[in-house]
């Protein structure tokens, strides 16, 4: 049973599994995540580097500009690349990122229509090198990625935005995924909290098991309409390889890994997230608690990436009878 009431005492959210943000900050993220290793995760770019060395799949990279001297750079940087991506190393939650789809006469143009002047992206990349968008605050390196691809089953399933599926990898296992799906709400951000939609995902096979928005359930899209509850992820063991992976490549115990679908590349890597929020139950409708809990049982036993993606299926997925 779900305590769907708004308000709820905290034995009636164990009862149910729900790990709280304590629990999760010192039983799991403080145990298995050794601060020294958060560098590669944090930086966006130090985690595009740890990826192509282990031969996980990424966004191309277009180029990065570390200096505020080099700033005039962009407009020359882009000039042959018809789309591309501009985001902060070490930003989070979307903030920072642009996108531009298209460019002509001096005119960059954005998902929403509108179109920037290349002063525009200069000011834009110089409030990134200066931290406005930086965990902390700090001075930060600017990324200019190509854009991804998207594969067309997702069309009509995220406004203006960019879908992408998220998968928390504990001790390599996975052990919830979900997909976040931007709104007009959320401005065409993927994240929950502005307004994007998070649909539960059944580890087994990658087929929508509920949604909501604003924690509330909804069946449909507010914007498209599309029924929710008739998405399913292709390639879906792909991804789960790719998600699992990332345990051996960022030496990291409990992580979220956000994954997008390329239409030619298949699943890719677009970060991965020390700190991983805890919405994904609310998606899922369940608490993360007892998986992590089977996971813990195991010990210290040796699994191969397939294995542990069998594993995660057997005890982890949602079967037709539930």
């Amino acid at each position: 049973m779900w305590p769907w009431e708004k308000y709820t005492w905290p034995w009636k959210l164990s009862e149910c599994g729900i790990l709280g943000m304590n629990k999760r900050n010192h039983s799991y993220i403080s145990r298995y995540n050794p601060r020294s290793l958060y560098p590669l995760v944090d930086d966006k770019l130090k985690t595009k580097r740890i990826s192509l060395d282990a031969g996980v799949t990424v966004p191309d990279l277009i180029g990065t500009i570390t200096e505020q001297h080099a700033v005039s750079q962009i407009a020359q940087m882009v000039e042959a690349w018809p789309g591309f991506c501009i985001k902060p190393a070490r930003g989070s939650g979307g903030k920072g990122i642009l996108v531009i789809l298209r460019h002509e006469d001096g005119l960059y143009y954005k998902p929403n229509g509108s179109a920037a002047t290349a002063q525009d992206l200069e000011r834009h990349v110089s409030n990134i090198l200066a931290g406005l968008y930086s965990l902390g605050g700090k001075p930060d390196k600017v990324l200019v990625e190509n854009l991804i691809n998207f594969d067309d089953v997702f069309d009509g399933y995220s406004f203006e935005g960019v879908p992408d599926t998220r998968v928390i990898i504990f001790k390599g296992f996975p052990v919830m995924a979900m997909m976040r799906l931007s709104t007009a709400a959320s401005d065409g951000k993927a994240n929950l909290h502005q307004g994007a939609v998070g649909v539960g995902l059944c580890l087994r096979t990658g087929r929508a098991l509920r949604a909501v928005q604003f924690n509330q359930p909804i069946r449909h899209h507010p914007d498209t309409g599309l029924d929710l509850f008739e998405l399913k992820v292709p390639h879906w063991d792909t991804l789960l390889t790719l998600a699992a992976s990332c345990y051996e490549m960022s030496g990291l115990g409990y992580i979220g890994t956000d994954m997008v679908l390329d239409k030619q590349r298949g699943p890719m890597l677009l970060e991965l997230n020390a700190r991983p929020g805890l919405a994904i139950q609310i998606a899922n409708g369940r608490g993360l608690v007892p998986n992590l809990k089977a996971v813990e049982k195991l010990g210290n036993t040796k699994m191969t990436v397939p294995q542990r993606i069998a594993f995660a299926k057997e005890h982890f997925g949602v079967f037709d009878d539930e």
